[in-house]
Protein backbone atom coordinates (compact mmCIF):
# COMPACT_ATOMS: atom_id res chain seq x y z
CA UNK A 1 0.00 0.00 0.00
CA UNK A 2 1.42 3.40 -0.98
CA UNK A 3 2.50 5.84 1.68
CA UNK A 4 0.69 9.16 1.89
CA UNK A 5 0.86 12.23 4.09
CA UNK A 6 -2.09 12.21 6.49
CA UNK A 7 -3.44 14.59 9.10
CA UNK A 8 -5.80 13.17 11.71
CA UNK A 9 -7.69 14.05 14.87
CA UNK A 10 -9.51 11.74 17.26
CA UNK A 11 -11.70 12.25 20.30
CA UNK A 12 -13.26 9.68 22.63
CA UNK A 13 -16.31 9.74 24.89
CA UNK A 14 -14.12 9.97 28.01
CA UNK A 15 -12.75 13.29 26.77
CA UNK A 16 -9.36 12.07 25.57
CA UNK A 17 -8.15 13.33 22.22
CA UNK A 18 -5.12 13.20 19.99
CA UNK A 19 -3.62 14.20 16.66
CA UNK A 20 -1.36 12.83 13.96
CA UNK A 21 0.11 15.45 11.65
CA UNK A 22 -1.59 18.84 11.81
CA UNK A 23 -5.33 18.66 12.49
CA UNK A 24 -5.75 22.44 12.38
CA UNK A 25 -5.08 22.77 8.64
CA UNK A 26 -8.01 23.32 6.27
CA UNK A 27 -9.20 20.46 4.05
CA UNK A 28 -12.08 19.88 1.62
CA UNK A 29 -14.64 17.58 3.22
CA UNK A 30 -15.87 16.16 -0.12
CA UNK A 31 -18.62 13.58 0.54
CA UNK A 32 -18.55 14.05 4.31
CA UNK A 33 -20.70 17.02 3.25
CA UNK A 34 -23.45 14.45 2.58
CA UNK A 35 -23.55 13.64 6.29
CA UNK A 36 -24.12 17.32 7.03
CA UNK A 37 -26.85 17.59 4.38
CA UNK A 38 -28.62 14.63 5.97
CA UNK A 39 -28.31 16.12 9.47
CA UNK A 40 -29.90 19.36 8.25
CA UNK A 41 -32.68 17.45 6.46
CA UNK A 42 -33.49 15.40 9.56
CA UNK A 43 -33.49 18.49 11.76
CA UNK A 44 -35.87 20.22 9.34
CA UNK A 45 -38.07 17.10 9.32
CA UNK A 46 -38.06 17.17 13.11
CA UNK A 47 -39.19 20.81 12.92
CA UNK A 48 -41.85 19.84 10.31
CA UNK A 49 -40.31 22.01 7.60
CA UNK A 50 -39.76 19.02 5.28
CA UNK A 51 -41.30 15.56 4.97
CA UNK A 52 -38.84 12.69 4.65
CA UNK A 53 -41.40 10.50 2.91
CA UNK A 54 -43.27 13.02 0.81
CA UNK A 55 -42.60 13.11 -2.93
CA UNK A 56 -40.70 16.06 -4.32
CA UNK A 57 -42.95 18.23 -6.50
CA UNK A 58 -44.57 15.31 -8.28
CA UNK A 59 -41.30 13.41 -8.75
CA UNK A 60 -41.41 9.64 -8.12
CA UNK A 61 -38.89 9.74 -5.25
CA UNK A 62 -38.86 11.02 -1.67
CA UNK A 63 -36.32 12.96 0.36
CA UNK A 64 -35.50 9.80 2.29
CA UNK A 65 -34.77 7.98 -0.97
CA UNK A 66 -32.47 10.79 -2.09
CA UNK A 67 -30.59 10.61 1.20
CA UNK A 68 -30.15 6.82 1.23
CA UNK A 69 -29.43 6.50 -2.51
CA UNK A 70 -32.54 4.46 -3.34
CA UNK A 71 -34.16 7.09 -5.61
CA UNK A 72 -32.83 5.45 -8.79
CA UNK A 73 -30.93 8.55 -9.87
CA UNK A 74 -27.71 8.10 -11.87
CA UNK A 75 -24.49 9.81 -10.85
CA UNK A 76 -22.55 12.36 -12.86
CA UNK A 77 -19.34 10.51 -11.99
CA UNK A 78 -20.24 8.19 -14.89
CA UNK A 79 -20.02 11.06 -17.40
CA UNK A 80 -16.75 11.08 -19.35
CA UNK A 81 -17.28 14.70 -20.42
CA UNK A 82 -17.61 15.73 -16.77
CA UNK A 83 -14.19 14.28 -15.92
CA UNK A 84 -12.62 15.83 -19.02
CA UNK A 85 -13.95 19.25 -18.07
CA UNK A 86 -12.66 18.94 -14.49
CA UNK A 87 -9.24 17.81 -15.74
CA UNK A 88 -9.14 20.77 -18.14
CA UNK A 89 -9.82 23.15 -15.22
CA UNK A 90 -12.97 24.43 -16.94
CA UNK A 91 -15.62 26.45 -15.18
CA UNK A 92 -18.40 24.24 -13.73
CA UNK A 93 -21.36 23.45 -15.93
CA UNK A 94 -24.69 25.05 -15.18
CA UNK A 95 -26.97 23.11 -12.89
CA UNK A 96 -29.37 22.38 -15.77
CA UNK A 97 -26.63 21.15 -18.10
CA UNK A 98 -25.33 18.83 -15.39
CA UNK A 99 -28.81 17.50 -14.61
CA UNK A 100 -29.77 17.03 -18.26
CA UNK A 101 -26.54 15.14 -18.96
CA UNK A 102 -26.84 12.91 -15.91
CA UNK A 103 -30.52 12.11 -16.55
CA UNK A 104 -30.25 11.67 -20.31
CA UNK A 105 -31.20 7.99 -20.02
CA UNK A 106 -33.71 8.39 -17.20
CA UNK A 107 -33.72 6.64 -13.84
CA UNK A 108 -31.64 3.54 -13.20
CA UNK A 109 -34.53 1.79 -11.44
CA UNK A 110 -37.90 2.55 -9.89
CA UNK A 111 -37.45 4.51 -6.64
CA UNK A 112 -37.18 2.21 -3.65
CA UNK A 113 -36.40 -0.89 -5.71
CA UNK A 114 -32.60 -0.70 -5.67
CA UNK A 115 -29.54 1.17 -4.46
CA UNK A 116 -27.04 3.30 -6.39
CA UNK A 117 -24.78 6.04 -5.03
CA UNK A 118 -25.73 9.38 -6.52
CA UNK A 119 -24.26 12.84 -6.05
CA UNK A 120 -27.16 14.08 -8.18
CA UNK A 121 -29.56 12.86 -5.51
CA UNK A 122 -27.78 14.91 -2.88
CA UNK A 123 -27.83 17.99 -5.08
CA UNK A 124 -31.62 17.64 -5.32
CA UNK A 125 -31.92 16.95 -1.58
CA UNK A 126 -30.01 20.12 -0.81
CA UNK A 127 -32.20 22.15 -3.19
CA UNK A 128 -35.34 20.66 -1.62
CA UNK A 129 -34.16 21.63 1.86
CA UNK A 130 -33.21 25.16 0.86
CA UNK A 131 -36.58 25.74 -0.80
CA UNK A 132 -38.54 24.36 2.15
CA UNK A 133 -36.55 26.27 4.76
CA UNK A 134 -36.24 29.48 2.75
CA UNK A 135 -32.56 29.53 3.70
CA UNK A 136 -29.30 28.67 1.97
CA UNK A 137 -27.43 25.48 2.78
CA UNK A 138 -24.60 27.58 4.20
CA UNK A 139 -27.01 29.27 6.60
CA UNK A 140 -28.55 25.95 7.62
CA UNK A 141 -25.11 24.44 8.31
CA UNK A 142 -24.16 27.36 10.53
CA UNK A 143 -27.46 27.38 12.38
CA UNK A 144 -28.15 23.67 12.78
CA UNK A 145 -24.65 22.18 13.01
CA UNK A 146 -21.79 24.61 13.60
CA UNK A 147 -23.38 26.91 16.17
CA UNK A 148 -24.64 24.13 18.49
CA UNK A 149 -21.18 22.52 18.50
CA UNK A 150 -19.16 25.77 18.40
CA UNK A 151 -17.31 24.75 15.24
CA UNK A 152 -15.47 27.75 13.83
CA UNK A 153 -13.57 26.49 10.77
CA UNK A 154 -16.35 24.99 8.64
CA UNK A 155 -17.68 26.87 5.63
CA UNK A 156 -19.22 26.08 2.27
CA UNK A 157 -16.64 26.53 -0.50
CA UNK A 158 -18.09 28.15 -3.60
CA UNK A 159 -15.06 29.83 -5.22
CA UNK A 160 -11.57 28.89 -6.37
CA UNK A 161 -10.19 31.40 -3.87
CA UNK A 162 -11.62 29.38 -0.98
CA UNK A 163 -10.04 26.17 -2.29
CA UNK A 164 -6.67 27.92 -2.46
CA UNK A 165 -6.76 28.06 1.34
CA UNK A 166 -6.81 24.28 1.79
CA UNK A 167 -3.63 22.45 2.74
CA UNK A 168 -3.17 20.46 -0.48
CA UNK A 169 -1.52 22.67 -3.17
CA UNK A 170 -3.57 21.13 -5.97
CA UNK A 171 -6.65 22.75 -4.47
CA UNK A 172 -5.59 25.96 -6.20
CA UNK A 173 -6.52 24.45 -9.56
CA UNK A 174 -9.99 23.18 -8.66
CA UNK A 175 -13.40 24.86 -8.62
CA UNK A 176 -15.65 23.53 -5.81
CA UNK A 177 -18.65 24.15 -8.03
CA UNK A 178 -17.89 20.80 -9.65
CA UNK A 179 -19.25 19.23 -6.43
CA UNK A 180 -22.89 19.93 -7.15
CA UNK A 181 -24.30 19.08 -3.72
CA UNK A 182 -21.68 21.38 -2.18
CA UNK A 183 -18.24 20.94 -0.67
CA UNK A 184 -17.66 21.99 2.91
CA UNK A 185 -14.16 22.99 4.00
CA UNK A 186 -12.80 22.80 7.53
CA UNK A 187 -10.23 21.31 9.87
CA UNK A 188 -9.80 17.65 10.76
CA UNK A 189 -10.57 18.55 14.37
CA UNK A 190 -13.91 20.14 13.50
CA UNK A 191 -14.84 17.21 11.24
CA UNK A 192 -14.27 14.79 14.15
CA UNK A 193 -16.10 17.01 16.62
CA UNK A 194 -19.05 17.30 14.23
CA UNK A 195 -19.52 13.54 13.92
CA UNK A 196 -18.77 13.01 17.61
CA UNK A 197 -21.45 15.55 18.50
CA UNK A 198 -23.93 13.75 16.25
CA UNK A 199 -23.15 10.41 17.92
CA UNK A 200 -23.48 11.96 21.38
CA UNK A 201 -26.97 13.30 20.63
CA UNK A 202 -26.01 16.98 20.47
CA UNK A 203 -27.56 17.60 17.04
CA UNK A 204 -30.60 15.34 16.62
CA UNK A 205 -33.20 13.72 18.83
CA UNK A 206 -32.86 10.03 19.65
CA UNK A 207 -35.62 9.25 17.15
CA UNK A 208 -34.00 11.19 14.31
CA UNK A 209 -30.56 9.72 14.99
CA UNK A 210 -32.20 6.28 14.84
CA UNK A 211 -33.64 7.17 11.43
CA UNK A 212 -30.23 8.32 10.24
CA UNK A 213 -28.62 5.05 11.36
CA UNK A 214 -31.22 2.77 9.74
CA UNK A 215 -28.92 0.95 7.36
CA UNK A 216 -29.51 -0.66 3.98
CA UNK A 217 -27.23 -3.75 3.84
CA UNK A 218 -24.84 -3.59 0.88
CA UNK A 219 -22.58 -6.60 1.37
CA UNK A 220 -19.33 -7.72 2.93
CA UNK A 221 -15.66 -6.89 2.56
CA UNK A 222 -14.33 -4.38 0.04
CA UNK A 223 -10.99 -5.05 -1.65
CA UNK A 224 -8.28 -2.60 -0.62
CA UNK A 225 -10.40 -1.10 2.15
CA UNK A 226 -10.91 -2.03 5.83
CA UNK A 227 -14.64 -2.70 5.52
CA UNK A 228 -15.79 -6.19 6.50
CA UNK A 229 -19.49 -5.33 6.35
CA UNK A 230 -21.10 -2.44 4.46
CA UNK A 231 -24.36 -0.54 4.50
CA UNK A 232 -25.75 2.96 4.02
CA UNK A 233 -28.14 5.00 6.17
CA UNK A 234 -29.13 8.63 5.66
CA UNK A 235 -25.89 10.38 4.76
CA UNK A 236 -23.87 7.76 6.61
CA UNK A 237 -21.75 4.83 5.50
CA UNK A 238 -22.44 2.14 8.11
CA UNK A 239 -20.91 -1.26 8.79
CA UNK A 240 -17.85 -2.84 10.41
CA UNK A 241 -14.10 -2.45 10.02
CA UNK A 242 -12.73 -5.74 11.32
CA UNK A 243 -11.15 -5.52 14.78
CA UNK A 244 -12.19 -1.87 15.08
CA UNK A 245 -15.82 -3.02 15.27
CA UNK A 246 -18.97 -1.25 14.17
CA UNK A 247 -18.56 2.11 12.48
CA UNK A 248 -20.53 4.93 10.92
CA UNK A 249 -19.50 8.12 9.17
CA UNK A 250 -18.42 8.96 5.63
CA UNK A 251 -15.45 8.80 3.31
CA UNK A 252 -14.84 11.34 0.60
CA UNK A 253 -12.50 11.99 -2.26
CA UNK A 254 -11.73 14.41 -5.04
CA UNK A 255 -9.10 14.90 -7.75
CA UNK A 256 -6.23 15.58 -5.33
CA UNK A 257 -6.99 14.16 -1.85
CA UNK A 258 -9.38 12.05 0.22
CA UNK A 259 -10.70 11.72 3.74
CA UNK A 260 -12.47 9.40 6.17
CA UNK A 261 -14.49 10.57 9.18
CA UNK A 262 -15.89 7.78 11.36
CA UNK A 263 -17.36 7.02 14.77
CA UNK A 264 -16.48 3.70 16.41
CA UNK A 265 -19.15 2.89 19.05
CA UNK A 266 -17.65 -0.49 20.04
CA UNK A 267 -14.40 0.89 21.44
CA UNK A 268 -14.06 0.77 25.27
CA UNK A 269 -14.65 4.52 25.14
CA UNK A 270 -16.49 5.25 21.86
CA UNK A 271 -14.14 7.16 19.57
CA UNK A 272 -14.48 9.42 16.55
CA UNK A 273 -11.59 9.77 14.09
CA UNK A 274 -11.13 12.16 11.15
CA UNK A 275 -8.28 11.48 8.73
CA UNK A 276 -7.33 13.60 5.71
CA UNK A 277 -4.93 12.09 3.19
CA UNK A 278 -2.87 13.44 0.32
CA UNK A 279 -3.78 10.32 -1.67
CA UNK A 280 -6.91 9.96 -3.78
CA UNK A 281 -7.26 6.38 -2.45
CA UNK A 282 -10.03 6.57 0.17
CA UNK A 283 -8.96 3.20 1.56
CA UNK A 284 -5.73 4.72 2.92
CA UNK A 285 -7.63 7.25 5.04
CA UNK A 286 -10.10 4.56 6.14
CA UNK A 287 -7.31 2.23 7.26
CA UNK A 288 -5.81 5.02 9.34
CA UNK A 289 -9.12 5.82 11.02
CA UNK A 290 -9.52 2.14 11.95
CA UNK A 291 -5.92 1.97 13.28
CA UNK A 292 -6.37 5.13 15.36
CA UNK A 293 -9.69 3.83 16.68
CA UNK A 294 -7.89 0.71 17.91
CA UNK A 295 -5.28 2.92 19.55
CA UNK A 296 -2.40 2.16 17.16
Amino acid sequence: MQAAVTHSFWISADGKQGTRGNASLLFPYWSFTKTVIAICALKLHEDRAVDLDGRLDGEPYTLRQLLNHTAGLPDYSALADYHKAVAANDEPWSRDRLLNSALANGLLFAPGSGWSYSNVGYMLAREWMEAAAGQSFSTLVNKLVCSPLDLKSIELATTREQLRRVHWPDGAAYHPGWVYHGCLVGTAEDAARLLHGLAAGALLSVAMLHEMLRSIPLGGALEGRPWTDCGYGLGLMIGSMGAAGRVFGHSGGGPFCSNAVYHFPDRPSPKTVACFSGSTNEGLAEFETAALARGS
